[in-house]
This record gives C-alpha cells, sequence and structure tokens, in this order.
C-alpha cells in the first residue's frame, strides 16, 4: 500500500523523482535500544527508526551492525538451536563482513569499528574520541 501511494505521489511530480525500498528489519529494536538513545536523544522511538531506515540506504553494513542479527530474523529455525551458539555464529558473520568490506577509521562508528577483528568495544570508543 505504501509503495503504491508512493508511486501515485511521485507520479503527480513534474520533476524527476525515484525512490528506494528498504528493508525495516530490526529497526524497532535498534529504535528502542540504548544506543539508538544515546546517538538521538531528542527523537521519539518512531522517529529513531526512520531515521536508522534511512541511513540503511546510506551505508547499510555501519547501520545494521547496531542490531543484534538474531533482531533481523536469520530464518524461521533460529530459535531451535542453542542461542548462544547461534549468537555466536551471528556475530562471527557479522564480524567477517565488517573484515571483509573494511571500515574507515575516520568515520565509523563505535558500533561499526568494534566488529573489527582485534578492535574491542572500548578502543573503538577510543578511536572515536580522539578523532
Amino acid at each position: 500500500e505504501t509503495e503504491l501511494f508512493t508511486v501515485e505521489c511521485i507520479g503527480e511530480i513534474k520533476e524527476k523523482v525515484s525512490y528506494m525500498v528498504v528493508s525495516e528489519a530490526g529497526a524497532s529494536v535498534y529504535s528502542a535500544s540504548k544506543l539508538a538513545a544515546a546517538e538521538m536523544p531528542d527523537l521519539d522511538l518512531t522517529l529513531r527508526s526512520a531515521v536508522s531506515i534511512a541511513r540503511r540506504l546510506q551505508d547499510p553494513l555501519a547501520e545494521l551492525v547496531k542490531i543484534e542479527p538474531k533482531a533481523i530474523g536469520v530464518g524461521q529455525y533460529q530459535h531451535d538451536m542453542p542461542q548462544k551458539q547461534l549468537s555466536e555464529a551471528l556475530d562471527g558473520v557479522v564480524e567477517d563482513c565488517v573484515n571483509s568490506v573494511g571500515a574507515d577509521l575516520n568515520t565509523a562508528s563505535p558500533a561499526l569499528l568494534s566488529r573489527v577483528a582485534g578492535v574491542s568495544a572500548a578502543v573503538s570508543k577510543n578511536i572515536v574520541a580522539y578523532r
């Protein structure tokens, strides 16, 4: 319904306008987190969620690392295996992705830097504070 409404509205505009569809999986979990509250203290949950979804379009990896992978919904059987084992496996995959893509020390958030191999949460916060 939302996409249809968007297409109709864009059709009424003379200028060339485009739109993108972005997954909202896990956005509500992030918007209610302490990290989101610290990043956007003046916004309510719905606006934090909207900002997170918009950021995903700009830099998906940098935004998705802020969400626990289980919250994104990794499969219908994710609850059938030991949760500790699932968390360890998913964290490993996220770390592999970040290390494969890389992170810019000058612009990356502490959440992204802490997923770089060998960089702890404390070190990532120190890097951000130093710059």
